[in-house]
C-alpha cells in the first residue's frame, strides 16, 4: 500500500524479478510515470536495460498499464498518477505471469489457494505461469515435485540420469514398488501427471556438466538443487550466478538437514558460504552415512515451500539465512549468511565467468563430465578371487572395518574392527602382521584407508577386498542383503 501522497507501487512481472531481488512489487516515489519508472530504474539500476534503448525510451515491447488501463496509445511517460493507482510492467514475453488465465476446474482446484489473501488469484496465475528445474529425482526431488505439481507451477524440469532401485522405497515417495528398475524421470512423470494433470513436465535424462549445464537451467525461472555430491552441487550453483537464476538449496544427511537461497541479488551463493569442498571421502553420501528416511521429506516440503514464496512474492525467502534442522533434537537454528566481495563467481570482482571442471575442483578425476573409476592406491583382491582362496582351503585373515549396526545386517563372519578404532586395537590381531589381511567394508572404500593404516603400522600384506560385502553379495552370495 502507498505510504504517502507521492508513492506507488509498481507490479513487476515475473520475468523480471530477478532483477528487483525477486519482489513482485516494488513501491516508489512519482506523480508521472516517468518518474515512478525513474525512481524503480534507481533502485535497480540491472533493470533499466531491460525497460530502456539505448536511447532511453521505453522498448516497443514493454507495455505500461496504470490500474487496468493500456497507456500506450497515449503519452505514457507523461501520465499523471494519483495516489492509489498501481502502475504494472508487462513485456511480451511468453508465458508471462500476467498472460495466464486460470480455468473453472483449476480454480475448485486451487480453491485452498485462492482463498488465502498473501496467494489469491494473482498469486496462482504466477504458480501457473512459473517455471522450476528440480535437479535430481531422489530424496528430496520427491517431495519436491509433489508439492509444486499439487500447487499447480506450471512447468516442472527434471534432471535426473538414474533408475529406481529398492533401496530408494525407503524415502524417494516420488517412486513405487513397481517402477524398479525404470528410469526415474519415467516414474516422476506418470506419478506427477496422476497428481495434477494441468501442468507440463519437461524430462532431462542426462548427468548435468560444464558442456550442458547453462542449456538445461536456461529458462527457467527457479532451480531447485537436491543433489547428492559436490561436483553437482558447486556446478548448480555456478551455473545458477552466471545466468542469474535463484538456487533453493537443501542438502541432507543422517539425521539433519541444510536450507538456503543462494544466487539471489545481493544474497551469497553457496561458494560464499563454501569456497572449497571438503577432502573427498571425508564427508560420506548418503549410500555409505544413511539417511532417515523422513529426513527429505521434511526438507524437500521446506524446500518446495521456498520455491512457492518466490514465485508468490510473499514471506521472507531464505536469502542470506542457512536453515539448519536437527530431526534427533526436533531443533531448527537459522544462521546469518553474508556474500563474499571477494567470492570469485559472484563477488565485486568475479575472476570465474565461465564453468570449470568440477570433478577435478572437488578431487574427483572425471572425462566428459562423468565420474571415473579411480584406481585403487592400495593392493585389491576381487571377491571372486577370495571366493577361490577359500574354497582351495588358503583364505586369508579378513578383517572387516564397518559398524556394528552394519554388521548386524551382513557378514562374511570375520572380526569386526570400525575403522575409527582400527589405530588403537591394532595390537588384538598383531599375529597376522606377516601374513595376508584381507579387509572389506560396505563398497570397498572405507577399507582402503584401513589398508593404508595397517601399512603403516607394518602390516605389508595388507589388501584391499575391491567391492566390498556389497560385490560379494552381487557375485558371490545372493543371500547376502542390500543395503
Amino acid at each position: 500500500m502507498s505510504t504517502d501522497n507521492n508513492s506507488i507501487e509498481i507490479h513487476i512481472p515475473t520475468p523480471l524479478r530477478s532483477y528487483t531481488d525477486r519482489k513482485a512489487r516494488v513501491a516508489v516515489r512519482g506523480t508521472t510515470v516517468s518518474e515512478a519508472l525513474e525512481d524503480l530504474t534507481s533502485r535497480h539500476p540491472e533493470l533499466r536495460p531491460q525497460l530502456y534503448n539505448e536511447e532511453g525510451r521505453l522498448r516497443s515491447f514493454v507495455n505500461i498499464f496504470v490500474n487496468d488501463e493500456d497507456i500506450r496509445h497515449l503519452q505514457r511517460e507523461d501520465t499523471k498518477l494519483n495516489p492509489r493507482d498501481e502502475l504494472s510492467i508487462i513485456p511480451s514475453i511468453a508465458g508471462g505471469a500476467d498472460a495466464v488465465e486460470l480455468s473453472k476446474v483449476e480454480i475448485e482446484r486451487y480453491s485452498r489457494h485462492l482463498i488465502l489473501p498473501e496467494v489469491g488469484m494473482e498469486g496462482q496465475r504466477r504458480l501457473k505461469s512459473a517455471s522450476v528445474l528440480l535437479v535430481g529425482a531422489g530424496g528430496l526431488g520427491s517431495p519436491l515435485a509433489l508439492y509444486l505439481a499439487a500447487a499447480g507451477v506450471g512447468r516442472i524440469g527434471i534432471v535426473d540420469f538414474d533408475v529406481v532401485d529398492s533401496t530408494n522405497l525407503q524415502r524417494q515417495i516420488l517412486h513405487g514398488t513397481r517402477d524398479v528398475g525404470r528410469r526415474k524421470l519415467d516414474s516422476a512423470r506418470d506419478r506427477l501427471a496422476d497428481v495434477n494433470p494441468h501442468i507440463q513436465v519437461d524430462l532431462h535424462h542426462l548427468q548435468l556438466s560444464s558442456e550442458n549445464a547453462l542449456d538445461v537451467l536456461q529458462g527457467y525461472d527457479i532451480i531447485a538443487d537436491g543433489t547428492d555430491n559436490f561436483p553437482t552441487r558447486y556446478l548448480v550453483n555456478d551455473a545458477c550466478v552466471l545466468l542469474g537464476i535463484p538456487n533453493v538449496y537443501a542438502s541432507i544427511f543422517r539425521f539433519e538437514g541444510q536450507l538456503s537461497v543462494f544466487g539471489a541479488k545481493d544474497g551469497p551463493c553457496y561458494r560464499c558460504v563454501y569456497p572449497e569442498p571438503p577432502p573427498p571421502g571425508l564427508v560420506p553420501s548418503c549410500a555409505e552415512g544413511g539417511v532417515l528416511g523422513v529426513l527429505p521429506g521434511m526438507v524437500g516440503t521446506m524446500q518446495a515451500t521456498e520455491v512457492i514464496k518466490l514465485i508468490c512474492g510473499i514471506g521472507e525467502p531464505l536469502i542470506g539465512k542457512l536453515l539448519l534442522i536437527d530431526t534427533l533434537a526436533m531443533s531448527f537454528r537459522t544462521l546469518k549468511l553474508r556474500r563474499d566481495p571477494q567470492c570469485p563467481v559472484c563477488g565485486d570482482h568475479p575472476t570465474q565467468r565461465e564453468l570449470i571442471d568440477y570433478h577435478e575442483f572437488c578431487g574427483v578425476p572425471s572425462g566428459n563430465g562423468q565420474v571415473e573409476h579411480v584406481e585403487s592406491a592400495v593392493p585389491e583382491m576381487t571377491v571372486a578371487e577370495l571366493k577361490s582362496r577359500m574354497d582351495a582351503g588358503t583364505a586369508p585373515f579378513l578383517l572387516d572395518v564397518r559398524e556394528p549396526y552394519e554388521y548386524e545386517i551382513a557378514n562374511l563372519g570375520a572380526p569386526l574392527v570400525p575403522l575409527k578404532q582400527l589405530p588403537v586395537r591394532l595390537d588384538e590381531f598383531s599375529a597376522y602382521r606377516d601374513q595376508e589381511v584381507v579387509v572389506y567394508c560396505r563398497t570397498g572404500r572405507r577399507s582402503e584407508d584401513a589398508v593404508k593404516i595397517l601399512q603403516q603400522a607394518g602390516f605389508a600384506n595388507a589388501i584391499n577386498l575391491k567391492g566390498g560385502i556389497m560385490a560379494w553379495g552381487e557375485e558371490i552370495d545372493s543371500s547376502i542383503p542390500r543395503y
